[in-house]
């Protein structure tokens, strides 16, 4: 057997990359002058850059990868350096349509316009009923009044004298005859010197009393003068439009002076020059027709008497100048630069605006243009729209409206009430052109899928930038990882890290990027982590965080999240969960897995065991079997299927059933790591070699035996280290590892110290075999020039039971069929 000491190891130089902190160049933070960059993501500025850039339809942007790793800070740094963002945005308003009440009119003033164009409005108003009412008060309007109506009353008076002259010679009255609630003018004759009507004369001529031809000829004479009477009524009805149209000339004629000045006075601020009115020139239309319906409706403004209302019902609320309000949307009064909307809850109300109703005292839904409101979309017109893209997929509507909206660079206001029955006014203002630039922040498994099952996504959103979870190790990014540590300290008050903490970040950076070639643009976990130090310098009462106070954070953040780590640990010191870290077993390894809590993540080994018989069965994975095995790791077992078949059964069948299994494995096995675990206790079982128990093994097999590299090496390592230390530290016990992951390693300290002394060893391999000599002291054998494996080697063995196993299944076979043929 070989000595444990003839094993190639990994040098103590590779189990951890180291920062200096003399290397920094600084003592503490303080002296840093603060750089604004964005770190370490240049494929995804660049990207950005173009994306912002470029003014062309559907140039909007989704931006991909982790969460906190920069990307709305990215964007935002990014935005100032942008043309767009230098313009200032229009106001935006919503007007009364004379024409068509149900479709307001839009209209756009220059950034602050719009507050002072509602106030005007409003002012108009004020001005106007405070002082159309004193006109219709003067003297000179009184008495221009009193002349039309005396003039045109001297003449209905005239034509009724003689009327009533007239009837007067044929011994008839003009009287007023009540019939209901109204009266109405009646010609009765007069007899005897009275006035007698038609009823009591028709009685008189029924009892005898009063002659039937003097009855007759009354009534020929009657309606003659009927007849002259309804000319008469006739003309006296012309004489009450005259007056009335007189009184409406005479109100124009004093009125439209004052109206007309005040509104010229509103056009000229917002239209100097009318020849050059541009986009402005519907102003000019809407305060014309706002000047003809003030006049058309002059007794708005007339001041009424108050009427009474039940005691019981209180008078209505309801604004009698409200068509003349303007409802200002967007109102970007002091603005200096293009506006930046982050918006939080992408709902369709909040994106998109709404047309809210309210209920009268009768139960009644009503609505005006006054009450549009403007949404994200509208409001950040000309600027920029940053939305998360999981919100905006969830939220009912808002996806196919926002598609719409930025297809067509129209925004249409309007209610989005799919789960309410209820009969609602409908508005349909004047839709919004919006020139917005859309950046949505999501991840890469929702870009594809919008871009393979959405074929409008891919024409709207045509930029990607792609924000990666690392970044080099170099000078320079060293420098920025410095810099952003100076960045939270700034902008969060913290006290000042010294370059024995920077530099311990800095390791943790690598730490959690898992490549000693690579720092994590995780920054939120990095940022978190300087909060903590900041926290435990500030217990301790230390005016500079120190490495210990960053060592103190990870450890503190550890130790509150492995409650399950220990627990695990705890039932393998008793035994419950059983893990040998010594001795040698035939068919049985230990493997390492790692279990993820979300937040924290930790390595424990797990014992695998391997049976193997005559048979056809194959490889029997008993996980999969017991649908415990996830997808990949299926894939592993029939990867190591692969690899038997390619090295042991060229010249002879796999006759071959094996089992293999995850003992106390109750939750379910996913990944190929333990594939080469799995070779190694197949092989143990076949050559009945036993197999180390102070090894785990971790690594993962193509079918040439060749060993591949895998995830968590450092949680996997220290997992074990952690159970042979509570068992006893022998000096014999270790980890084998695939060659390629020891550019990964970046161990915790205390490991690295075992290894030092000797106590715990760390071995890289590249081939199964390598694997199975360090795990059975025994070399794993090479075939010689006639085909056959080198005598006494693992190989060898493995070999010469398979070729029994394929010697008694063929004779098996032979033996059933001659059983059949006797049959």
């Amino acid at each position: 057997m070989k000595n444990v000491s003839n094993f190639t190891e990994v040098p103590i130089d590779k189990l951890r990359w180291r920062c200096d902190p003399d290397s920094l160049g600084f003592e503490t933070t303080e002296e840093l002058k603060l750089q604004p960059a964005i770190i370490g993501q240049k494929r995804a500025v660049n990207a950005l850059r173009i994306g912002l850039d470029i003014e062309s339809l559907g140039y909007n942007i989704f931006v991909a990868g982790p969460v906190g790793t920069g990307r709305k800070t990215a964007v935002t740094h990014l935005l100032k350096e942008t043309e767009r963002f230098k313009r200032l945005p229009d106001d935006k308003c919503y007007v009364n349509n004379f024409k068509n009440p149900d479709e307001p009119i839009l209209i756009r003033l220059k950034a602050g316009q719009g507050r002072g164009f509602k106030k005007d409005m409003d002012e108009l108003i004020e001005y106007l009923v405070k002082n159309i009412p004193l006109i219709f008060k003067s003297e000179d309007y009184q008495k221009k009044r009193k002349e039309i109506i005396e003039k045109f009353k001297k003449r209905q008076n005239e034509l009724v004298k003689n009327f009533e002259k007239e009837a007067s010679k044929e011994n008839f009255t003009l009287v007023q005859l009540q019939v209901g609630p109204f009266a109405r003018p009646d010609i009765v004759p007069i007899i005897d010197g009275k006035s007698v009507n038609f009823q009591e004369l028709s009685t008189l001529v029924e009892k005898g009393k009063f002659s039937k031809t003097e009855f007759a000829k009354l009534e020929q004479k009657r309606s003659k003068l009927v007849d002259e009477l309804e000319s008469v009524l006739k003309e006296i009805r012309d004489i009450e439009k005259a007056i009335h149209d007189k009184l409406r000339e005479l109100d124009y004629g004093v009125a439209t002076p004052l109206i007309e000045r005040k509104i010229d006075e509103i056009k000229d601020k917002y239209l100097p020059d009318n020849r050059q009115a541009g986009k402005n020139e519907k102003i000019n239309q809407y305060l014309d027709e706002v000047k003809n319906d003030i006049i058309e409706n002059l007794d708005r403004f007339q001041e009424k008497p108050e009427r009474e209302t039940p005691l019981d019902i209180p008078p209505s609320p309801i604004d009698l100048f409200l068509r003349y309000r303007v409802n200002l949307i967007v109102d970007n009064y002091g603005a200096k630069r293009a506006p930046v909307i982050f918006e939080t809850s992408p709902t369709y109300r909040n994106l998109f605006g709404a047309i809210e109703a309210v209920s009268d005292r009768f139960g009644q839904w009503r609505t005006d243009f006054t009450r549009i409101k403007a949404g994200s979309i509208i409001r950040a017109d000309g600027g920029y729209l940053i939305i998360e893209a999981l919100d905006a997929l969830i939220e009912p509507g808002v996806w196919s409206t926002l598609k719409r909206t930025l297809r067509n660079r129209k925004a249409e206001i309007q209610n989005y009430t799919p789960f309410y029955m209820l009969s609602m006014p409908a508005l349909k203002p004047e839709p919004v052109e919006c020139d917005v630039k859309v950046v949505m922040v999501g991840d890469y498994f929702l870009y594809n899928l919008l871009y393979e099952h959405d074929e409008d996504f891919k024409k709207i959103f045509k930029i990607r930038a792609d924000f990666d979870s690392v970044m080099d190790i170099n000078t320079e990014a060293i420098k920025e990882y410095a810099n952003f540590i100076k960045k939270i300290c700034s902008q969060e008050k913290l006290i000042p890290f010294d370059k024995g903490a920077c530099a311990s970040v800095i390791e943790y950076g690598v730490r959690i990027s898992g490549r000693q070639s690579k720092l994590s643009t995780h920054f939120n976990q990095v940022a978190d982590l300087l909060r903590e130090a900041n926290h435990w310098a500030h217990k301790e009462g230390s005016s500079i965080v120190t490495n210990k106070h960053v060592e103190k954070a990870i450890d503190e953040k550890i130790e509150r999240s492995r409650l399950i780590e220990e627990k695990i640990q705890e039932l393998i010191e008793d035994g419950t969960i059983m893990i040998d870290t010594s001795g040698n077993v035939i068919g049985q390894v230990n493997g390492l897995s790692v279990y993820d809590t979300g937040d924290y993540t930790f390595g424990k080994p797990s014992r695998i065991t391997a049976k193997t018989s005559v048979g056809s069965s194959g490889i029997i994975d008993i996980e999969r079997e017991a649908e415990l095995s996830g997808r990949i790791h299926s894939k592993g077992v029939l990867i190591l299927a692969g690899y038997l078949r390619s090295k042991y059964a060229q010249d002879k069948p796999l006759a071959m059933s094996a089992s293999l299994c995850f003992e106390q494995s109750y939750t379910g096995v996913e990944g190929d790591s333990a594939s080469s675990s799995e070779v190694y206790a197949l092989l143990s079982s076949l050559s009945e070699l036993p197999i180390r128990q102070d090894i785990a093994v971790t690594g993962s097999v193509n079918q040439k035996g060749e060993i591949q590299s895998i995830g968590g090496v450092n949680q996997k390592i220290e997992g074990f280290y952690d159970v042979c230390k509570a068992k006893g530290l022998t000096g014999t016990q270790g980890v084998i590892i695939p060659y390629q992951n020891i550019n990964d390693l970046m161990l915790r300290k205390d490991v690295i110290e075992a290894v030092k002394k000797g106590k715990f060893h760390i071995y890289p391999v590249k081939t199964i075999d390598e694997g199975i000599e360090i795990l059975t002291g025994m070399k794993a054998g090479e075939r010689t020039k006639d085909g056959e494996y080198e005598d006494g080697t693992v190989n060898w063995m493995v070999d010469r039971k398979l070729r029994e196993f394929a010697n008694k299944w063929r004779d098996f076979r032979l033996g059933e069929g001659s059983e059949r043929t006797n049959c």
